[in-house]
């Protein structure tokens, strides 16, 4: 399993549209993905202040679009990145981040 943090507003237009695209696959080519050890310190450093976010549990095997672990230097750790939409019917369940 995998994750995603994303605004709630973009995960209901995903649901409309059939498919998630995160402003980071324009910007960046990718999806930016975590391990479930790495969740915590992605909120930390990027939603710190963030509200109305969900937290997508994402089943690796139903991914259509290609999957690659690779390096982030700024954290020394390797991260899921994911290029192109992600699938909706590969988002396994849905929570809430308090």
């Amino acid at each position: 399993m995998i994750y995603h943090v994303t605004e709630k507003h973009r995960w209901q237009q995903a649901l409309q549209q059939g498919h998630y695209e995160a402003p980071s696959l324009f910007t960046e080519g990718f999806i930016h993905l975590s391990n479930a050890g790495q969740v915590a310190g992605v909120l930390q450093r990027y939603y710190k202040d963030a509200t109305n976010l969900v937290l997508l549990h994402v089943e690796e095997s139903k991914l259509t679009s290609l999957l690659k672990y690779e390096q982030a230097a700024s954290v020394n750790e390797a991260f899921p990145h994911l290029y192109g939409p992600l699938n909706i019917d590969a988002v396994v369940e849905v929570s809430e981040i308090a």
